[in-house]
């Protein structure tokens, strides 16, 4: 028998460990892990590389600042290039997604290299009402802004297929929304991402801090203190105890954060928790500027240390990038930090980073990398065994990784939307050197090979 394809001679990452198989691959799918080497159309020389489970971030913004058809080529094209092989949209619809989400899921399908999946937000509380209907489409998970309210209640929809407008909101996720919403998912059985900023407390420090004529990352951390996410993480979970719903908290970043998750744990809550690249790499301490700018901020020196001991710990279930494909001019509006917008890109550098800064610097093992970056994340959002491993009968979604292969980070080698990113300069050792989607080389040498539309939208089932 003839197969499609065969990896040889890569060192192949299990959730048990480490071992030197050849990778059998037919009709998008693993056939097997083998010594021998089949007859094959296609022979992959992986020697001196590792295999990893293909890399699912389960935190992407993308359609806010182009519309989806362009956003999705671009994204998803650096996502490839970067060792991503799926991708989950954190999708932001005003109005109704009965009406709108058909047109997305349209030209989402025209326009991917990689497969990928949605998050669906809800911003209002009619859309409370449509997440049975989300789910009968196959998008079983919901996010809650609790940041959103008040005077830091402005938020940038996603764009209108075909239209290149921004899309402005003003938005309120009172504690009425956010209790529904918990409700509702659990009797739908699914899971509720949440972002942990209290917007009344967020309200008053930047209003403070403004009034004081404060500046800088320091300034915008301080304005929007851990306590706020602390605040926002009890009241979410005090509701999901009660209603037997579990908890995604995304970007956590503080020793705070994490504390009041472990009580809450204790209390018996069902939670997983994210934190992002930045959270290990960043502090206000060591940024000029205000690129770094996000929500929650980038903390101290010390809260970077706390968050790779609770790695390390395993007490982080999964690391996304809450990448935001915007651009310079824009990201930059002003002349101080409350002019500048939050977010930036990060999907093309996630591999990368944790390669140099964690598996090569012993802060973190290659199995605890795969965790991390696939196989939680796919337990957790309804994928697994279809993605997140590498064994027989799983899809083909295999990066490829040179660990001793070095680079310096620029947004040229990304070639994503945004044309910056916080690691410009960074000379990073540990590169994907070739992603795989089922079974098909997409990327290869930072180059897409691929096909926009090769990438397919996994439709996700509700909990048991």
């Amino acid at each position: 028998m003839t197969f499609d394809a065969v990896i040889l001679n890569s060192h192949v990452v299990l959730p048990s460990g480490t071992v030197d198989k050849n990778i059998v691959m037919d009709e998008g799918k693993i056939v097997s892990l083998t010594n021998d080497t089949p007859q094959c159309d296609t022979k992959i020389d992986g020697r001196g590389l590792v295999a990893l489970p293909g890399v699912i971030d389960p935190h992407v913004h993308y359609g806010v600042y182009s519309p989806i058809e362009q956003a999705a080529v671009t994204e998803s094209r650096v996502a490839a290039v970067g060792g991503i092989t799926t991708m989950m949209r954190m999708l932001r619809l005003g109005g109704s997604y009965k009406r709108n989400l058909d047109s997305h899921l349209i030209e989402s399908a025209r326009s991917h290299y990689v497969d990928y999946s949605i998050h669906a937000s809800i911003l209002e509380e009619s859309q409370v009402d449509e997440m049975e209907f989300c789910t009968k489409k196959g998008i079983t998970s919901f996010k809650l802004y609790m940041n959103l309210g008040d005077e830091v209640g402005h938020v940038y929809m996603d764009m209108k297929p075909g239209k290149n407008l921004l899309v402005e909101q003003k938005v309120e996720v009172n504690e009425k929304i956010v209790e529904r919403v918990i409700y509702n998912a659990s009797r739908l059985g699914c899971t509720v991402l949440v972002h942990a900023e209290d917007y009344q407390m967020c309200s008053c420090g930047i209003r403070e801090a403004k009034h004081n004529n404060k500046n800088g990352l320091g300034a915008w951390s301080e304005s929007r203190p851990a306590e706020s996410e602390v605040k926002s993480i009890t009241t979410a979970s005090d509701m999901a105890r009660k209603a037997g719903c579990r908890l995604y908290f995304v970007h956590i970043g503080s020793q705070a954060a994490m504390d009041a998750i472990s009580r809450e744990k204790k209390n018996g809550t069902t939670i997983f928790v994210e934190t992002c690249p930045h959270y290990l790499t960043l502090s206000y301490e060591s940024q000029k500027g205000y690129l770094a700018k996000v929500m929650p901020p980038i903390r101290s020196v010390n809260d970077t240390a706390r968050i790779w001991q609770e790695v390390q710990s395993n007490n982080v279930d999964t690391i996304g990038t809450d990448h935001v494909a915007n651009r310079l001019g824009l990201k930059l509006g002003g002349d101080t930090v409350w002019d500048a917008l939050a977010g930036f890109p990060g999907i093309g550098t996630m591999m990368p980073i944790l390669l140099s800064e964690g598996v090569n610097k012993g802060r973190i093992t290659l199995q605890q990398l795969s965790n991390l970056t696939s196989l939680n994340t796919a337990k957790i959002f309804g994928m697994y065994p279809k993605k997140g491993i590498i064994q027989k009968g799983s899809d083909a979604d295999i990066v490829l990784v040179d660990m001793k292969a070095e680079k310096k980070v620029s947004p040229e080698l990304l070639s994503g939307y945004s044309d910056y990113t916080v690691y410009d300069g960074w000379n990073l050792k540990g590169w994907p050197v070739k992603t795989l989607v089922r079974g098909t080389v997409v990327a290869e040498d930072f180059k897409v090979i691929e096909k926009p539309g090769y990438g397919k939208f996994i439709q996700r089932p509700v909990s048991a």
